[in-house]
């Protein structure tokens, strides 16, 4: 199947009401894991790479990997950007056969934001390109493992402050503050789902949650209910996969091949998107 634009995958997720898993890879196994859990499900899948990990392949022969993937899919996935924090690197990736980018000016003041996100926008939609951006801020980050990070209320996302930047930029998706955080929780957490009420009253395209690490079955169940059709994930599969490795390791008291850690590993990620997607409530297309 073609590779499709986020626009697309997400076209019939606020009518219906349900959410697409967008799940981040840093290497070959971690997009295996993701693209056949999507068709073991059978559903559409958002295969993400951030901006941090486009540094750690060569990009000239993961990309072509990456794209014949997914071309040989069954199920639709988006190939997407995570965090571009510049115009330069959105670009980058559309060079490189991204279908989406998001665009992330979140900590920047409001006017700054929305003129980067339309610059982004301008030229990613004459190439077919979908765009993300944010509006009020998640905070964290998923290299803040031992500590976690904290909600910051303050940059919670303002609904009429939303539908002013949507009518501005042209976005294709919004990703909004309620209540998340990037990587790891410290302590619990606490979601505003009137907000998120207010929030999808007031929008009619696509919202996105990221730092979705951390809520429970419930919470998940409850934001999807209540308006969010994207959700981003990965530290808690990162965490669960690294955690079966150990495992792994202690059961044969050390005595196993390196094929054998990826194997266990693997399987532990690909497990974890199969029971996402469920949460998630995602539905095959059309």
């Amino acid at each position: 199947m073609p590779l499709v634009t986020l626009k697309e995958i997400l076209s019939e997720a606020v009518a219906k009401k349900y959410a697409v898993g967008a799940f981040d890879a840093a290497e070959h196994g971690f997009v295996e894991a993701i693209i056949k859990a999507a068709e073991e499900k059978e559903v559409p899948v958002i295969l993400m790479l951030t901006e941090g990990f486009l540094g750690l392949v060569d990009l000239d022969n993961f990309m072509p990997y990456v794209l014949d993937r997914i071309r040989r899919s069954p199920v639709p996935v988006a190939l997407h950007l995570d965090h571009g924090t510049s115009f330069e690197v959105c670009v980058k990736a559309i060079h490189y056969g991204f279908s989406s980018v998001m665009i992330d000016g979140s900590t920047l003041p409001y006017a700054e934001n929305v003129a980067l996100v339309k610059k982004v926008v301008e030229v990613a939609h004459l190439c077919g390109v979908s765009v993300e951006a944010e509006l009020g801020h998640v905070g964290g980050g998923e290299g803040d493992l031992r500590t976690g990070s904290v909600v910051d209320k303050s940059s919670f996302t303002r609904p009429e402050e939303a539908v002013r930047f949507v009518q501005e930029t042209n976005v294709d998706a919004l990703a909004v503050a309620i209540g998340t955080v990037h990587g790891v929780y410290q302590g619990a957490p606490e979601l505003d789902f009137e907000l998120l009420k207010e929030l999808r009253s007031a929008l009619d395209l696509p919202l996105v949650l990221h730092g979705g690490t951390g809520l429970t079955e419930q919470d998940y169940r409850k934001v999807v209910a209540h308006g969010i059709n994207k959700i981003n994930y990965f530290t808690g599969m990162s965490l669960a996969a690294v955690a079966a490795v150990k495992q792994a390791i202690e059961d044969r008291e050390g005595y196993l091949h390196y094929h054998d850690l990826v194997i266990a590993g693997l399987a532990k990620a690909k497990e974890l998107v199969k029971k996402q997607i469920e949460v998630f409530g995602t539905q095959p297309l059309g």
